[in-house]
């Protein structure tokens, strides 16, 4: 379904995690899939710190692999993600989706950014005398304005319902952003391929892909009636 990609030859990832969230699986799975599907992919990771006081930053590049006979040298990728040039964001909680925005992974012009929307308290919002929690609020208007689409809803709450972990659920997501160019048969066979709770990974898939699918057909009906972009943001929010 590559509408969003079309005729891309190169595509560029970041995932940011937290720990125990399975963000390496989700990076392995992007790369399985692509590599079945006639891209080359490499995917690097920069871990933060344990216990929530930082995430670990996964990246992804994807180069399509050229027709047979062309005399073209092996592609060298990047090792981490350059603001201004990153084409899929996936966070796996809110806070983390204000911090990719920050680091300027989040571009206006090219960016689709699949966040959840639920949030896990960093040690300084916990230990804050009184109300310490950041704002939610203004991380949800960013990602409506700074990212040229944003598909955000409670990842983790579909995890529970799945009996599954978040990463199965943002695999589920991406799929069903259409952002990349792999039918969702390719992404189901990639999270067989990995051999682990299959049977619970592909059921908190289909409620990620369902969820991004009606966040995709949200944004397309704003378009057409030509609604402001925050209208349209506020539809894909499952608050």
């Amino acid at each position: 379904m590559d509408i969003f990609n079309q005729g891309r030859d190169r595509i560029t990832i970041a995932i940011l995690a937290l720990g125990g969230e399975g963000g390496g699986v989700l990076a392995e799975w992007v790369q399985v899939v692509a590599r079945a599907n006639g891209y080359v992919a490499q995917g690097t990771s920069v871990p933060g710190v344990a216990q929530r006081t930082g995430s670990t930053v996964y990246y992804i590049e994807l180069v399509r692999v050229g027709s047979q006979g062309d005399n073209r040298p092996d592609p060298v990728l990047a090792m981490m993600p350059v603001p201004g040039d990153v084409d899929i964001v996936i966070a796996s909680e809110l806070m983390e989706a204000g911090r990719a925005i920050l680091r300027g992974f989040v571009s206006q012009d090219r960016t689709t950014l699949i966040g959840s929307t639920h949030r896990v308290y960093a040690i300084s919002e916990k230990s804050a005398l009184g109300d310490g929690t950041g704002a939610n609020a203004r991380i949800l208007d960013a990602a409506e304005r700074r990212a040229a689409r944003f598909i955000g809803f409670d990842m983790a709450a579909a995890a529970q319902g799945a009996g599954s972990v978040i990463s199965s659920v943002m695999f589920g997501a991406l799929a069903g952003s259409g952002a990349l160019p792999f039918s969702r048969e390719a992404f189901e066979e990639a999270v067989r391929h990995g051999g682990k709770a299959v049977a619970a990974n592909l059921k908190g898939f289909a409620l990620g892909f369902e969820a991004a699918e009606k966040g995709v057909a949200a944004v397309s009906e704003a378009q057409q009636d030509r609604k402001p972009t925050t209208a349209a943001g506020r539809a894909l929010h499952a608050r």
